[in-house]
């Protein structure tokens, strides 16, 4: 097991090199350029910020400047449009909003979906299954921009219950103080819908296939209670394909929605990074792309690792 999890994570090596390598290809062959406005810049204005910024140099000089910086000492570069503050400074101030929604709402996609999608399966084809299957397909189908719109109608305009948006400026963890928890609700629970409804349908499926086999049925005949049958046989290898997609939807909603992000006026990495295309910050959109890139690997990492502590018979030599 350890000579497998020494692997994979050298195999993070070359992945994050092919992501670093075509992400800098394509700022390198876009057309227009880091200063390229409605308004042309004059030609010295341009050759003065190509040298201030190393763009000048030779394309294979700056890529091994850039990816010098960024092993060595973790640093992703200036900023083109706030030309006082770094990259790193940029995703130290943006990302941990980012990384506590998306766990609130994955916390939040778990603990309804897996119950959820349980219950659907255990009553397969009553009215709880039936009224499962409608919530997951709602939730698969409905886009956020209906979503967080009908929710701030409900919960923030007509009831005001929650904030219809915002959060605290400064620290991140602000929001974990009494009086800012409530703005974190309605964007967690918009973002965590979608997640939530895979969850519950993975969770059944695999359920439905498990409860089915001859070990279940062997359990049953020994006068297991039903409960001990489903918490200690059934789900622990029905979690295993929930595992998977979790993992994935973990590493989609850390990195934040754009969406929800603009809608709820939340200081997410994930708005400010589409911000960034339009106004041409190269260095802020390779930073995190590599750091999207980095999480998704990890992820991958941990959901092969869950694999054998779900299901014994998974060995990794």
């Amino acid at each position: 097991m350890s000579h497998y999890v020494i692997r994979r994570v050298l195999l993070l090596i070359p992945v994050m090199l092919a992501v670093y390598t075509l992400t800098f290809l394509l700022f390198q062959v876009t057309p227009g350029g880091p200063w390229a406005k409605e308004k042309p810049l004059p030609p010295q204005a341009i050759e003065y910020l190509n040298a201030k910024y190393g763009l000048d140099r030779p394309i294979y000089e700056q890529y091994v400047n850039y990816l010098t910086g960024v092993v060595t000492r973790f640093d992703f570069g200036p900023s083109y449009k706030q030309t006082s503050r770094t990259v790193t400074d940029i995703i130290d101030q943006y990302f941990p909003f980012s990384i506590i929604l998306g766990f609130t709402a994955m916390a939040i996609a778990l603990l309804v979906g897996i119950p959820l999608g349980i219950i659907a399966a255990l009553r397969h084809n009553s009215l709880a299954d039936q009224a499962a299957t409608f919530l997951s397909v709602a939730g698969v189908s409905l886009p956020t921009f209906v979503i967080g719109p009908m929710l701030i109608y409900l919960f923030a305009i007509q009831f005001s219950l929650f904030p219809a948006g915002s959060a605290p400026t400064g620290s991140a963890l602000q929001l974990f103080e009494p009086t800012n928890w409530k703005y974190l609700i309605l964007p967690a629970i918009t973002l965590a819908l979608l997640p939530l409804a895979w969850v519950a349908r993975y969770t059944r499926a695999a359920m439905l296939e498990v409860i089915r086999m001859d070990y279940i049925r062997t359990a049953r005949s020994k006068g297991l209670t039903h409960s001990v049958v489903v918490s200690r046989h059934a789900l622990k290898n029905s979690l295993i394909p929930v595992v998977t997609v979790a993992g994935v939807l973990l590493s989609e909603v850390l990195v934040g929605s754009f969406y929800v992000e603009f809608v709820f006026n939340w200081p997410g990495i994930g708005r400010y990074f589409v911000t960034s295309v339009s106004n041409r910050d190269y260095p802020v959109l390779m930073g995190t792309t590599l750091l999207y890139a980095g999480l998704i690997a990890i992820m991958n990492l941990l959901v092969d690792l869950a694999y054998a502590y779900l299901d014994p018979r998974i060995r990794y030599q």
